[in-house]
């Protein structure tokens, strides 16, 4: 079978999502035991669906960035310096007027960066692992947040530079980094740094220069922190920005895959299903996929209520399997659905696991035909690492 897995959130159940709430606004952690038995659930869902490798669900995080607020020391309610600016809807102010945003508090680094201790990520890892021992065979994975999309949501006025910011974060976040791997599970770095970020730059050959640069150093720095990881147990997640917008700003896959694929993470998770990145598949027939590399593209969109048909969902593996070949991918989503807790899900709970069950009905489908073609021989890739 063509292994099947997601991005991150899921969708969190009413009484998670108003702890979080009151944690949010200043009130107590929420209880150990409702977080516990809300994983355990999200895990049980998870591998009644069908999917191979899972997750908490990011149950107990307020979002996939900003939980490190609490994780790292130097952070407090601020603004920004000035100089980011955001042109991805410069194209399209009307759209960008009347677009609702719930914008998390504003937050900068104003102090030293030091992991305060190992207490929630050892909180995250037991809730997972306590689950996994209820469905042997499945494989487990945590996210954490890059240096760079920490730098990303949360601006410094502390650091003399970016890179000096950037390496206080990495040496942070490398404990639970290290954490994550030490219990036997994959971790997932999220980078959406290395796509969101090209609109920060003017349009043109120079501000995608620009942005380049930016993209070499957040993977440098990121590659710094997972020193001490071997890469098979890495995945990276790539993504544009997980939103229903025109996104014609996008920087093309083409354009930064060569940076991200210099990364230590044996898989590339990316989008591959929503209108505007769709099309990308090909990019994998103009650049060689390292030896030592898998894909996990996008295969059912995050961001709109359509329930993608199975059918179309094994036609958009098959793509890619045709052209990197089947044993070198496993099924994923475009990014979360359910991104930011204060907002309530990306998706409808509902339709959210309904896509998922697609996804697996889809990969199964794809497997067929596959084999029906002799593209595999059985037995070919049930065995894939997911790493």
């Amino acid at each position: 079978m063509i292994r099947t897995t997601h991005v991150g959130s899921l969708p969190r159940s009413d009484d998670v999502l108003e702890a979080l709430a009151k944690r949010e606004a200043g009130g107590p952690e929420p209880d150990p035991e409702l977080v516990r038995r809300a994983v355990a659930e999200c895990v049980a869902r998870q591998v009644e669906l069908g999917l191979d490798v899972v997750n908490d669900g990011e149950t107990g995080k307020s979002s996939y960035v900003t939980y490190v607020r609490d994780r790292l020391t130097g952070f407090a309610p601020g603004r920004p310096p000035p100089g980011r600016r955001d042109n991805a809807l410069d194209d399209f102010p009307e759209f960008a007027i009347r677009t609702w945003h719930r914008a998390a508090a504003e937050t900068v680094c104003s102090g030293e960066v030091r992991y305060r201790g190992t207490g929630p990520v050892e909180a995250d890892i037991a809730n997972l692992c306590d689950a996994l021992v209820e469905h042997p065979g499945r494989e487990g994975f945590l996210t954490a947040a890059s240096p760079g999309v920490v730098d990303l949501f949360h601006a410094t006025t502390h650091h003399p530079d970016r890179e000096s910011y950037l390496l206080a974060v990495a040496e942070a976040m490398k404990t639970e980094y290290d954490a994550i791997h030490a219990a036997g599970l994959l971790l997932q770095l999220d980078c959406p740094d290395l796509a969101v970020q090209r609109t920060f730059f003017p349009p043109g050959a120079e501000g995608l220069s620009a942005f380049r640069r930016l993209a070499a150093q957040n993977v440098e720095v990121l590659n710094h922190a997972l020193r001490d990881i071997p890469p098979e147990r890495v995945r990276l997640h790539l993504c544009w920005g997980n939103s229903e917008a025109p996104h014609t700003r996008d920087v093309p896959l083409r354009d930064v895959l060569d940076i991200v694929l210099g990364a230590r993470a044996g898989t590339l998770s990316f989008e591959g299903a929503n209108p505007r990145h769709g099309h990308e598949w090909a990019v994998f027939t103009e650049v060689e996929l390292p030896d030592d590399r898998r894909i996990q593209p996008g295969v059912v969109d995050s961001s709109t209520h359509f329930v993608e048909h199975p059918e179309l969902v094994a036609d958009r593996i098959e793509r890619y399997a045709r052209v990197v070949g089947a044993d070198r991918v496993i099924a994923g989503t475009d990014c979360g659905m359910a991104t930011f807790a204060a907002g309530g899900s990306t998706l409808d709970g509902r339709v959210a696991w309904a896509k998922l069950g697609s996804l697996v009905e889809g990969a199964a489908l794809a497997t067929a035909r596959l084999r029906r073609r002799g593209d595999v021989r059985s037995g070919d890739v049930g065995d894939i690492p997911t790493g």
